[in-house]
């Protein structure tokens, strides 16, 4: 049965550690690290989480797009497991938009990103993937991605004028769409 793990905040070690690639990916530990990362996100309403969030310095994180109070346009998809990833090219437009994170409560930031990624990664079957990811989940993976090599979505900020409260977030969505995010704030 799977578990809620606690979700470490900014200013802990493991949140700046480069995570240690999986040699054993079926694994019983690291099976049961994927089950209790997926009851975690969606617990918290997340749309992805790292295991350097959980406390455990390995190279795996969840990509679990869907709407919920702190991303209500995400579209959905089902909880994947990415283990040892890799991003294999990107394209050359970057996009700024709306980031939060679960290790750093209360605080939104626009974060530019490239819009679409060629990645590769092991599944928790063990077996190897090449996708494209574009957009909204474009953005989970690279930030998720971050966190295996200790870099936090602040640390992608163009400038502190970026950042405000998550209060603040929520009150600009409530009076825009999202294509109207960015210029809502400027």
């Amino acid at each position: 049965m799977s578990k809620l793990l606690q979700i470490s905040c900014l200013g802990h070690k493991v949140l700046r550690q480069k995570a240690a690639f999986v040699k054993e990916v079926g694994n019983r530990e690291i099976q049961e690290l994927i089950d209790d990362l997926i009851a975690t996100v969606k617990d918290v309403n997340g749309v992805g989480i790292a295991a350097p969030q959980v406390y455990q310095s390995k190279r795996i994180f969840i990509i679990a797009s869907n709407p919920n109070p702190r991303y209500p346009n995400a579209p959905k998809m089902r909880p994947t497991a990415v283990i040892n990833p890799r991003i294999l090219s990107h394209s050359e437009k970057k996009v700024k938009d709306w980031e939060g994170c679960l290790s750093i409560p209360g605080i939104r930031g626009l974060v530019p990103r490239y819009q679409s990624i060629s990645v590769e990664y092991t599944d928790r079957k063990g077996k190897i993937r090449k996708r494209q990811f574009k957009d909204f989940i474009a953005r989970i993976f690279q930030h998720e991605y971050d966190h295996l090599d200790g870099v936090v979505f602040l640390d992608r900020l163009e400038s502190t004028k970026d950042i405000v409260t998550e209060r603040e977030y929520l009150r600009i969505i409530a009076k825009t769409t999202k294509n109207e995010w960015t210029s809502a704030c400027r």
